[in-house]
């Protein structure tokens, strides 16, 4: 009976052990879960390629890197492709242009991409697509769509912000692109198609090349904010932190950002031939009037401005146009003519007095240099004795060549040669004194003589305004003609500059295109001018005709208006103007017009650009702002006070996620010598192996450096890359020697616990094996 009891106790008391042994077992394989998971996350926070971070070995292609707070690793910016669709109708112009925005990072991110665009055009669409949606854009003023676009960033949601930094330029911020993800954005615009001398053209800028921003010379600062501390004005080069982008060195890097283009032309009259200077290109006819073009190659970097030029077939250039729109109420037209060409053999040739003014700064490195100084060779050749003339050159000094005006001397024109030819380029873009000295410091124009100032440049500063503002207040009687040199000038400044000079604005890309485009400069130098011109309706009133005033011609220009209208007009378009004293006039029946798409948008692009032009008549800036804005809101058009928002309803960005800020690199224009415009200092948010190279030099040649910085801006001085770049917070105590510890810690947690189950077991295995028979 006892033995019984006993075994009976001993059995329950067995299977009780037996029961706390697999809860044992049972806590252990949990806890190996636990640890596991542990593990995980120890080896993620210490591994920073988990985190969305790299080394610069990871890298196979160009791209910006961004340095994180782990040493030695960094983010990567987003990636960008671009498409490019032109539907070329008569003289107008509509292009859609579509970025892919892709986020190679494993973190969310924002990217801001600073992009150029043509000078005059009527940005109003900008489309952002989520899958198989398409959210539209909807213009605000700007501080309203800042406003608008933080608040969804902040929301974690998707959104797109497109804003005018100049005419030219745009910056594209799109918020909370996910991990591995890629945005599409879609911008469309309008344009007039140039003409020139029976050619048809236009041109694409693919990059914003690197901007001079001069800091003022004498600066204004506001002490009533009462802290005793204050800011300097920085009203010379405005927005001078969103016209700068991080730029990558070719000599170092891929090229990026490549960019597809298509090109559906009717032109309207017969073709004989379309050309592409910079690009290689495929062509094919549909009819004697219509053409595609593509790229010879699938894409091409962005580095250098597309243009496209076509000519008519023998005695079907149109030399008259008159294009009509309707829109509530309103009359919206466009008109061109080309003047015939005056013969005044009669009349004596004025007395010709030539400033050359030569940018020599380190933009204009590499072939820009070369371009430049076989321009201005091949212009100093055609002088004539009789002809005065004067050569400055500047970087961030000036050099006048010649006291002052001299004579067109066979021994002149050599010396000035010698002088050109022997010039290299380096420094600064101090461009402003350089101006005033051809303007208003080469004395009186001589009796029955014409002034004429060519400035050959890129155009590669910041402070646009406050140039135009003294080609304004010092032309005098001169004309300014601007030549813009290289793969992507500045051509917002360079056609505004000869607009307000009286001038005209030639482009030269390439050497191959010197003689022929100086060739049509001469002409226009040479030639008859046509003045006093303007526009009237025979039975309308049209108060609101662009631009105002309309500019002189040169021989081979057409005048190019628009005009809005209210009603429907009747009766004729006149337009007037004389040719020394012989006077011109045409008449256009309006009735007449064709039908064209879009020219309310263009005449109130031209109509914006010639309030900005004319702004400082204005005087208040506010008042000014304001008559921007409404021209801008009631046509749908991006401008300097008004944007385009885009933002996605349903946020996507997780709340525990955080956001980095990220700025998309940008080529080299191609021909440019980085050494040239960066110096030898690294700018700070430059790719990491630049960084190193650009560092090793500096420590070669300490001295040089120093030198050459004393009398120049750094780039990051002259904001020419971006600064303050937000590194990635990781989790605390990230490093490899804190993941050791931890591996340690658990294995010495998972020896002990075996140590105690193992005792445990050789105690009561008797008992729990006797307990089961």
């Amino acid at each position: 009976m006892f033995l019984n009891d006993e075994i009976s106790t001993s059995t329950i008391r067995a299977r009780r052990h037996f029961g706390v042994f697999w809860i044992a077992v049972t806590a252990l394989a949990a806890f190996l879960l636990l640890t596991v998971g542990l593990l995980a996350s120890a080896f993620a926070a210490a591994n920073p390629s988990s985190q969305g971070l790299v080394t610069p070995n990871d890298v196979n292609m160009g791209s910006l890197l961004f340095p994180s707070k782990q040493a030695g690793y960094y983010v990567e910016a987003p990636r960008l492709a671009t498409d490019v669709r032109f539907d070329v109708s008569g003289p107008i112009l509509r292009a859609r242009v579509t970025q892919r925005f892709t986020n190679p990072s494993k973190g969310w991110v924002e990217g801001t991409y600073v992009f150029p665009l043509p000078e005059d055009s009527a940005v109003d669409v900008l489309k952002m697509q989520i899958g198989d949606r398409f959210i539209e854009g909807k213009v605000k003023p700007r501080l309203e769509a800042q406003k608008i676009y933080e608040e969804a960033k902040a929301q974690g949601k998707k959104a797109a912000l497109l804003e005018e930094q100049r005419p030219n330029i745009f910056t594209n911020q799109v918020a909370n692109i996910g991990p591995g993800e890629t945005i599409v954005i879609q911008i469309e615009y309008q344009q007039a198609v140039h003409q020139s001398s029976g050619v048809f053209s236009f041109r694409f800028p693919m990059v914003v090349a690197p901007r001079y921003n001069p800091q003022p010379v004498v600066q204004t600062v506001d002490l009533n904010s009462n802290t005793g501390y204050a800011v300097s004005d920085d009203a010379v080069v405005p927005n001078r932190e969103k016209i700068g982008a991080p730029v990558l060195d070719p000599r170092e890097n891929a090229r990026i950002n490549p960019v597809t283009l298509t090109v559906d032309l009717k032109a309207g009259f017969p073709l004989s031939e379309v050309t592409s200077p910079f690009h290689k290109i495929n062509i094919t006819k549909a009819s004697d009037d219509i053409a595609s073009v593509s790229l010879s190659t699938d894409a091409v970097p962005a580095d250098k401005d597309f243009e496209l030029s076509w000519k008519a077939a023998n005695g079907a250039a149109p030399k008259a146009g008159l294009f009509k729109e309707s829109l509530a109420g309103k009359t919206y037209l466009m008109a061109f003519v080309t003047p015939p060409s005056v013969a005044q053999s009669n009349v004596p040739k004025p007395k010709r007095e030539v400033v050359f003014v030569l940018d020599n700064s380190g933009s204009m490195g590499g072939e820009s240099i070369k371009q430049a100084k076989a321009s201005l060779a091949l212009a100093i050749s055609k002088l004539q004795p009789g002809d005065r003339f004067n050569v400055i050159r500047f970087d961030d000094t000036m050099t006048i060549f010649f006291p002052g005006l001299v004579d067109g001397s066979k021994e002149n024109v050599d010396r000035a040669m010698a002088y050109v030819n022997g010039l290299t380029a380096d420094g600064g873009t101090e461009m402003l004194p350089a101006l005033q000295a051809a303007l208003r410091d080469q004395g009186p124009v001589a009796t029955g003589a014409i002034r004429q100032v060519v400035f050959l440049t890129d155009g590669a500063i910041g402070n646009e305004e406050q140039l135009f503002k003294a080609i304004e207040a010092n032309r005098g009687n001169a004309r300014v003609f601007t030549v813009g040199i290289g793969s992507a000038p500045n051509s917002f400044f360079m056609a505004k500059a000869a607009e307000i000079g009286r001038g005209t604005y030639t482009h030269i890309g390439s050497e191959t295109q010197v003689a022929e485009r100086m060739g049509e400069l001469f002409d226009k130098l040479e030639s008859p001018v046509m003045t006093d011109i303007a526009a009237t309706f025979e039975n309308a009133k049209a108060e609101d005709i662009t631009p105002n005033p309309i500019p002189d011609l040169y021989a081979g220009e057409p005048v190019l208006l628009t005009a809005e209208i209210d009603g429907a007009p009747t009766g004729k378009l006149l337009i007037m103007g004389k040719t020394g004293d012989q006077p011109w006039r045409v008449e256009m029946n309006v009735g007449d017009a064709a039908t064209g798409e879009g020219l309310s948008k263009l005449w109130a692009r031209r109509k914006i650009s010639d309030l900005e032009a004319q702004g400082w008549k204005i005087g208040d800036p506010a008042v000014l702002d304001k008559q921007i804005e409404t021209v801008a809101m009631a046509h749908h058009l991006v401008s300097s006070v008004t944007s385009l928002v885009a933002v996605d309803v349903t946020p996507s960005r997780p709340t525990n996620e955080g956001l980095d800020k990220t700025r998309l690199p940008l080529n080299l224009p191609d021909g440019w010598d980085f050494d040239k415009v960066f110096g030898e200092q690294a700018p700070v948010d430059m790719p990491v192996r630049e960084r190193e190279a650009m560092k090793a030099k500096q420590d070669q040649f300490a001295s040089l450096t120093a030198a050459r910085m004393a009398a120049a801006p750094t780039a990051k001085a002259a904001g020419l890359v971006a600064a303050d770049v937000k590194a990635v917070d990781l989790p605390g105590a990230a490093t490899l020697a804190d993941l050791q510890i931890w591996i340690g810690l658990i294995l010495s947690a998972l020896a002990g616990l075996g140590l105690v189950l193992a005792g445990w077991w050789q105690r009561y295995r008797p008992v729990v094996l006797r307990g089961q028979n």
